[in-house]
């Protein structure tokens, strides 16, 4: 008879009562802590419940040091998760460019109407406005503007700021549909 409530206690998942209380009195305040640093509840939720989990594989830590083993995981697991949030989405810039989406029929059409727009307004602007407009988009320095131009070097900016003033005025007295 022995040898069976042996082996019945040895099948049987024993209850652990100091976790199960220890859950139901802290998960609450543990899930707010994780989701004041990481923002998203849900995913402080899930951290929460790993921060219970790993606090059950560690049965040394138990009795008063509870509260501050459980918060002292949870603010470091959800400080954890913030860096790998932000990791994950400087990686995701980064690899931006190599992940090309096809474009869309109407992506390539709004496309050609811009452009179609900004040569119209162009082509209405002074010479040396669109001229200096046409340089600058293509990368030229200040000193390289005043070289190709024929301009004083120190007008440059000036000059550049009346053009893209122009350009804006004319574009949308063109196309401004408000």
């Amino acid at each position: 008879m022995q040898r069976e409530d042996a082996i019945r206690s040895e099948a049987a998942p024993a209850r652990d009562t100091d976790f199960e209380d220890t859950f139901a009195a802290s998960y609450g305040r543990i899930s707010r802590v994780v989701s004041r640093v990481v923002v998203d509840r849900g995913r402080a939720e899930e951290i929460a419940v790993d921060v219970f989990l790993k606090w059950r594989r560690h049965p040394e830590v138990r009795g008063e040091q509870v509260a501050g083993w459980l918060y002292r995981t949870a603010v470091r697991m959800g400080l954890d998760e913030l860096r790998r949030q932000a990791r994950r989405a400087r990686y995701e810039r980064l690899f931006a460019a190599f992940r090309t989406t096809p474009a869309t029929p109407e992506d390539l059409r709004s496309a050609q109407d811009d452009r179609q727009r900004v040569r119209a307004v162009l082509a209405g602007l002074r010479r040396r406005d669109a001229a200096i407009l046409l340089l600058r988009c293509e990368g030229q320095t200040y000193e390289e503007l005043a070289v190709t131009l024929d301009l004083n070097p120190s007008s440059v900016g000036t000059l550049l700021a009346r053009a893209q003033h122009a350009f804006k005025s004319a574009y949308v007295r063109r196309y401004d549909q408000s």
